[in-house]
């Protein structure tokens, strides 16, 4: 039985993915600061489930606790190591900027040192369509430039991608960057915008619709994402022994093991639209504060999900008619409304 390391297990895409490792087999470690950033009670809930399964293990501690880390990864040694926890949120990122420096970047820091001592068979990290940042052409392709990140968060994460690749290259890790784009489901976080749109109401109460509506997402189902995630496991780049060897449109780094995929829906949906499925999905109109767009913000991100396809044969297909459909129906069971 293989074992797996990943961080944030209690956390929205931390606890879906080890729920579907779980299910095909592999025996997954967690790792968990349970941070105030949003309802720890959720949280605490995600692991509650996580538990009742015999193949899985928790551990509690920041990223930047190198020994505690270090501890848990020489106790259990895992072959393969995930690593989804950080400071999530753009928009907090202008309100807390020293956390994501704290988390994002030593906490990632720490988790490489870890990967590289214990020697495992692939390292995967999250990243974050926000890298693409001040890019225009679309859809956005792992080939592009990352060089004009918007916010502290983005900064952060491309920051990673590129501490990643010196990883790789010098200690032969093989390493993939994976970047999501706007993901939701149930038991999403309370900070995302479908959570707040449904709560808001379900309350009887107005949303903010920011840049007057004039803005487009590829919104990812969690399933869809953490199926992606989970078949790029058996994916670990390998160092080309030419440059040239390369195919065309794949982000294989010309001197190391290390490859950056988007995982998303591949579609432009506008926010309008997105907002129309939810009230069609709660059967009520929705009262909308329209808004200028917020600092930092991007009017529309749209994935390439080629490579992920070529890669591994899969790709995401959730509409956003049935994903907000579920994540409604999970929102009104879990809080009885």
């Amino acid at each position: 039985m293989r074992t797996v390391l990943i961080t944030g297990t209690a956390g929205f895409i931390g606890f879906h993915l080890a729920q579907l490792m779980l299910k095909e087999g592999f025996r997954v470690v967690g790792y968990d600061g349970m941070t105030p950033y949003y309802d720890v009670a959720l949280k605490r809930h995600r692991h509650q489930i996580l538990l009742q399964s015999p193949g899985f293990s928790c551990d509690e501690g920041m990223l930047e606790d190198m020994p505690r880390l270090q501890a848990l990864c020489e106790r259990e040694r895992p072959e393969v190591i995930i690593h989804l926890a950080a400071q999530a949120g753009v928009r907090y990122s202008l309100e807390n900027p020293r956390s994501y420096v704290e988390s994002n970047l030593i906490g990632a820091f720490n988790v490489m040192e870890c990967a590289r001592v214990l020697g495992v068979e692939h390292l995967l990290m999250a990243s974050t369509s926000s890298v693409y940042g001040a890019n225009t052409d679309m859809p956005f392709a792992e080939t592009q430039k990352t060089a004009h990140p918007l916010t502290l968060y983005a900064a952060t994460k491309s920051a990673n991608e590129a501490m990643a690749h010196s990883y790789a290259h010098l200690w032969s890790l093989p390493t993939t960057m994976f970047r999501f784009f706007t993901v939701y489901g149930p038991w999403g976080r309370p900070d995302m915008a479908l959570f707040k749109f449904v709560r808001a109401a379900l309350a009887g109460e107005p949303i903010d619709v920011y840049n007057n509506g004039q803005m487009a997402r590829d919104f990812t189902y969690v399933a869809d994402l953490v199926r992606g995630i989970r078949l790029l496991v058996d994916q670990p780049p390998v160092r080309p022994e030419t440059p040239g060897a390369i195919a065309e449109g794949d982000s294989l780094s010309p001197v190391a093991p290390f490859r950056t995929v988007n995982i998303g829906n591949s579609t432009r949906v506008p926010l309008m639209d997105f907002i129309t499925e939810i009230e069609r999905a709660l059967g009520m109109d929705i009262r909308k504060n329209f808004m200028e767009m917020q600092k930092g913000d991007v009017p529309e991100t749209w994935a390439d999900c080629g490579l992920l396809q070529k890669l591994t044969g899969y790709r995401p297909e959730t509409s956003v008619h049935d994903g907000v459909a579920a994540f409604v129906a999970w929102y009104r069971d879990y809080y009885r409304v």
